[in-house]
């Protein structure tokens, strides 16, 4: 299974994200602790990681640091995506003082939290290799950072879903109520011609034939058991017309479970908890 490239999103985002931090961190006042520092004081900044780990963030670390002082100069000893042994150097930063300590705790908040979520990404990817599943990312993501965790998980080896309502329909329970019905949904998102994926949500094997019959382009089986899920593999599997749907387990997915969730065949898990449920990395900056 070879492991999709990250997609860097555009820079005018990853500043956005930064100044935002920065903002946030400085107030109005500034940094008055770094402000004791003699002006023209210059140093180095080593930054480790305490843990194992898969990288991310390298883009919004260097904006970091850039948007504080330009001047200062970052050398980085691994790439977005690199695995990181524990106590390992991931960069350093050199220049002056001031700067890098004010730029410091932004830089790996963002840096810790993406590694988190490339990590975590990272383990459903490597449980299932071998297998054709892929895991997909969803919206449930930290408000104003979804480009950011979508991007880390890409580096975790995920594919990402959807970035937000505007690039693909996908067609839940409570559409299918106010629309009427499932067929009734599909035919006015086909009617936009915007040409998006359309993905329709079922919960049950009565759902899952409407989609079918309406032409749903991907079917979210949601918290189907082991069996109904291989059941509704075989199901779609089974007529050359309906072998091109896309089929993705959504529900419940735990780490333990991908294995048998994969061998039913589907194509791909959908897994809130790689970008809601953030465990970050440990990492500190040793400054001389």
């Amino acid at each position: 299974m070879t492991q999709p490239t990250p997609t860097l999103p555009p820079a005018y985002l990853i500043a956005q994200d930064v100044q935002r931090s920065l903002t946030e961190d400085l107030g109005i006042n500034g940094d008055i602790t770094a402000a004791l520092i003699k002006p023209d004081t210059q140093g180095i900044g080593r930054v480790i990681t305490r843990e194992r780990c898969i990288v991310s963030g390298q883009p919004w670390v260097d904006e970091c640091f850039r948007q504080i002082d330009p001047q200062l100069d970052l050398q980085w000893h691994c790439k977005d995506g690199d695995s990181a042994d524990a106590d390992q150097e991931l960069f350093r930063v050199q220049g002056n003082a001031r700067a890098i300590l004010t730029a410091e705790r932004s830089a790996l908040n963002f840096l810790q939290m993406l590694s988190g979520v490339a990590t975590e990404t990272g383990r459903y990817s490597s449980a299932l290799l071998g297998t054709k599943t892929r895991v997909l990312d969803t919206r449930k993501t930290l408000p104003g950072l979804r480009v950011a965790q979508k991007y880390a998980v890409s580096c975790g080896g995920g594919i990402n879903h959807r970035m937000g309502l505007y690039d693909a329909f996908l067609i839940k329970e409570n559409h299918i109520a106010a629309a009427g019905s499932i067929a009734c949904a599909v035919d006015q998102a086909r009617q936009t011609g915007r040409g998006e994926l359309i993905e329709v949500e079922v919960e049950n094997f009565g759902q899952l034939k409407e989609a079918i019959d309406a032409g749903a382009q991907r079917i979210m089986l949601d918290n189907f058991s082991l069996k109904d899920t291989k059941k509704a593999v075989d199901l779609v599997r089974s007529q050359p017309t309906t072998q091109s749907i896309e089929l993705e387990a959504s529900g419940g997915i735990e780490l333990d479970r991908l294995g048998e969730i994969a061998a039913t065949g589907v194509d791909y898990v959908s897994v809130g908890a790689l970008t809601k449920h953030v465990k970050a990395v440990d990492l500190s900056m040793r400054f001389v």
